[in-house]
């Protein structure tokens, strides 16, 4: 699996949690920033992202994201550390 098919993951799980188009969201979205995303919605995201690959991410890694990038970067290294 490569970093850009995590990617495409992470966006489409992040529009379909957030409502948002996925042809909206780049790689260098701000989370936080999105229209009408709050943390509830992010860890809804997290949780799917966790469930579709069947890891655990660490909370100082997906608390030190900021973008859709950063968090396909954290899940490609909790699927690294598991296999």
């Amino acid at each position: 699996m490569t970093t850009d098919d995590i990617l495409r993951t992470v966006t489409d799980i992040a529009a379909a949690e957030t409502g948002l188009p996925a042809s909206t969201l780049t790689p260098d979205a701000d989370l936080r920033g999105m229209a009408g995303v709050d943390s509830v919605r992010v860890l809804r995201m997290i949780a799917r992202i966790e469930r579709t690959y069947d890891i655990e991410l660490e909370d100082e890694d997906v608390f030190g994201t900021a973008t859709l990038a950063d968090v396909a970067a954290v899940v490609g290294k909790a699927l690294r550390e598991a296999a």
